[in-house]
């Protein structure tokens, strides 16, 4: 254990560079989610548009 300690406080700790700052990561998932809620929105009528459509169709004409 004492040999664990050791190694663990002569090596030093790298932490990984970002590709943009923080605030960029926040940005994109807003992004991202905002541009999922309006592809869904554009779909919100769809059922009405089609209600003239018969639901089921007759596969032996």
């Amino acid at each position: 254990m004492h040999t664990a300690v050791q190694i663990a406080e002569t090596t030093t700790e790298h932490a990984a560079e970002l590709p943009f700052p923080p605030i960029g990561f926040g940005l994109l998932a807003f992004g991202t989610l905002v541009a999922g809620l309006l592809f869904t929105f554009a779909f919100r009528n769809v059922n009405n548009r089609h209600a003239e459509v018969p639901a089921t169709h007759d596969a032996g004409h």
